[in-house]
């Protein structure tokens, strides 16, 4: 286990930072909660079209499409419970590992950006399990190859921002996507015993792709222009 220890430590080390303040501006805004919202507001409406609008259309119970979609908001809201809640308060304090950034071994050695060092725990990582338990209860929902595939690509571009900026090792990474991608199936498979799934046009699931590229280009721009008034 301690030489498994020491390759985590050495394998972040090689992953954490840069000498460009670009990227540096790049990864705080991709690592940041907010900068998602559009994506997660662009899921709930493609939640809303297949399961309410495009029901009430063809003429199906208002309170069905409702009912629809309240239990795939509970859904996703029991991921984030499961995946990143009962990490945070129950597991981070129980093992008690330090983060990078203050490891007493090598916590001089990270490269810190703004500052930015976390807690004082972090194993395991409530991004990586967070993002994943969505992305894989999204994917087995909806069930398109490219839609599934933005999503595994974002929730792993969210673990790179993380050992990125020195806060999470590489293992803590890894756990937290074996945790997550479990209870995103989990959640799927309990809420296939609820009710049946709705259909997911490849047209209405286009939506989040460009949302999700959309955020892409605004973090690339946003850091074009910190760092041109940081010049």
């Amino acid at each position: 286990m301690g030489e498994l220890i020491h390759y985590d430590k050495q394998l972040l080390l090689l992953l954490n930072g840069s000498d460009s303040v670009f990227l540096d501006s790049v990864i705080m805004t991709l690592t940041t909660a907010t900068t998602w919202i559009p994506l997660y507001a662009a899921l709930l409406y493609v939640v809303w079209r297949a399961n309410w609008a495009d029901l009430r259309s063809s003429g199906v119970d208002n309170r069905r499409g409702l009912r629809q979609v309240l239990l795939i908001l509970a859904a996703a809201g029991l991921c984030v419970l499961l995946a990143g809640t009962i990490d945070d308060e129950i597991v981070k304090p129980l093992v008690a590992r330090w983060r990078p950034t203050h490891d007493p071994e090598i916590g001089a050695l990270v490269d810190v950006v703004d500052g930015y060092r976390g807690g004082n725990y972090g194993f395991f990582s409530a991004h990586a399990s967070n993002t994943f338990s969505l992305a894989v209860f999204f994917s087995l929902l909806m069930r398109w190859r490219p839609f599934t595939c933005a999503m595994v690509a974002w929730s792993l571009l969210n673990c790179y921002t993380r050992m990125y900026l020195g806060v999470h090792f590489p293992g803590d990474i890894t756990v937290g996507l074996i945790w997550g991608g479990f209870v995103g199936w989990l959640v799927y498979r309990l809420y296939c015993r609820v009710t049946t799934p709705a259909r997911y046009a490849p047209r209405l699931l286009a939506v989040p792709l460009w949302t999700l590229l959309a955020l892409l280009v605004y973090a690339l721009v946003r850091a074009a222009v910190l760092t041109a008034d940081g010049a």
